[in-house]
């Protein structure tokens, strides 16, 4: 039988990509006890190609770096599923999201950006889905991309 989280996640729509390599010294996440630390994922899609770049204000509007929020998610949810050999119901709550928004300078709106992926949270694990985070603006990220996202998690 499905668990809620993957019934979740087909009813929006959603099949998760495998999960991105690493390209640089470090690792896709780190389990310790009861916790996953997902290092920042980007939106990359499903394809291994980046679904967006630019930055928030100049080349990115709003709307669609929302949208590159919300790709960030379905990655850490994917690198969750791996974290927990395959199994989300392993996933007890999002604990933190960190987000990084490439934007211009003055740019205010790095909240509503990182909604896209708050937003995904609730949608696929619900009340446990709730999270605190922080939203930052910066001058820029690797490869261009419009925004970043890291995690902590809570897994069974």
């Amino acid at each position: 039988m499905t668990n809620i989280y993957e019934q979740r996640l087909a009813e929006l729509g959603i099949t998760l990509p495998t999960p991105a390599k690493p390209v640089a010294n470090y690792v896709p996440y780190v389990a310790s006890g009861t916790l996953v630390s997902i290092s920042g994922q980007i939106p990359m899609g499903a394809d291994g190609k980046l679904a967006f770049v630019g930055k928030v204000g100049q080349d990115v509007d709003e709307e669609t770096a929302r949208e590159a929020a919300r790709l960030c998610a379905i990655n850490i949810i994917a690198q969750a599923r791996a974290a927990c050999d395959g199994n989300l119901s392993r996933v007890r709550r999002i604990i933190k999201l960190g987000a990084f928004v490439n934007c211009i300078d003055g740019f205010g709106g790095q909240p509503g950006i990182v909604n896209g992926a708050s937003d995904l949270m609730v949608e696929v694990f619900g009340e446990e889905g709730k999270h605190s985070r922080s939203a930052v603006g910066t001058n820029a990220l690797p490869l261009n991309v419009p925004v970043e996202i890291d995690a902590l998690i809570e897994i069974s």
